[in-house]
């Protein structure tokens, strides 16, 4: 029998109460920077695909009350936009799945863009859902259009390190973002992930988001993005969901922003032999 993380849960949602409130206090003042919105708002847990399995996920992020500003000329602009992708993935073996994006973006005037397409590889530890400590990393390229970056060529370096103790689970995705050409830069956006199983299909948990700046030389802290949200896993049939509300914790951060993933199945597959970790 699993042993809870009683004392690990109350601590959480006081941190997460706590940031609420400095969220608050931060929103009063004007933003110093604006970034570009994001098709996917997301911890990779280093679960996948089975072999020879079709899976599909709709991610949709809405910016309930965001920035005003565009992170470049000619960007779109974060606030009540609603942004997210389709994504098609499949396993080819039990440590390597492929996935297929189709990002989109509508704005707050109602005007519909398309994003091109994004490709992913992603390499595991098999039966990660299974193992105390789990580890992973995911490569994707994508072509992106003009409202979205300002350089075409772009590729995320996604590690997934993370550890499980009873019902109780903590994930830290370490990105690194590169964008290629004239306009092009590398930089640092971090990610983690506490949760707690409250039944075998519901869980309950805190996801942290930032985005530091340029590697070497990350950019003051108000200028960085910070976003915390308050989330809830649960299955509503064959269906799994990823929903939760978030907070900007900067001034250069969305204040409020709204998400959900919705995930399915689309075959069956083959089964994965259990291994020891």
């Amino acid at each position: 029998m699993p042993t809870p993380c009683r004392r690990s849960l109350p601590l959480a949602l006081i941190f997460f109460s706590a940031a609420t409130c400095a969220a608050g206090a931060a929103n009063d003042q004007v933003p110093v920077t604006a970034h570009a919105i994001t098709d996917e708002i997301q911890v990779y847990n280093a679960e996948i695909a089975k072999v020879g399995q079709w899976t599909l996920e709709q991610h949709l992020n809405y910016a309930i009350d965001g920035l005003k500003q565009p992170d470049f000329p000619g960007g779109i602009i974060p606030n009540h936009a609603l942004n997210g992708t389709p994504e098609l993935a499949y396993g080819i073996t039990d440590w390597w799945e492929m996935g297929f994006y189709a990002p989109f973006a509508i704005d707050e005037n109602g005007t519909f863009y398309s994003n091109a397409a994004k490709l992913r590889e992603l390499f595991v530890t098999p039966n990660a859902a299974e193992r105390e400590f789990f580890y992973g990393a995911n490569f994707e390229f994508s072509y992106a259009m003009p409202q979205f970056s300002q350089t075409r060529w772009n590729l995320e370096i996604r590690p997934i390190i993370g550890f499980r103790r009873g019902d109780c689970e903590f994930i830290v995705n370490p990105i690194v973002d590169s964008g290629f050409g004239k306009n092009g830069e590398t930089s640092f956006a971090p990610c983690a992930r506490f949760a707690r199983k409250l039944s075998e299909n519901l869980s309950i948990g805190i996801e942290y988001y930032t985005e530091l700046g340029p590697l070497p030389n990350f950019v003051s802290f108000e200028e960085e993005q910070h976003n915390i949200y308050g989330v809830v896993d649960f299955k509503v049939g064959r269906f799994d969901v990823n929903a939760g509300i978030g907070f900007g914790l900067t001034r250069a951060s969305d204040p409020v922003m709204a998400k959900i993933i919705i995930g399915t199945d689309l075959t069956d597959g083959a089964p994965t032999p259990l291994r020891r970790p």
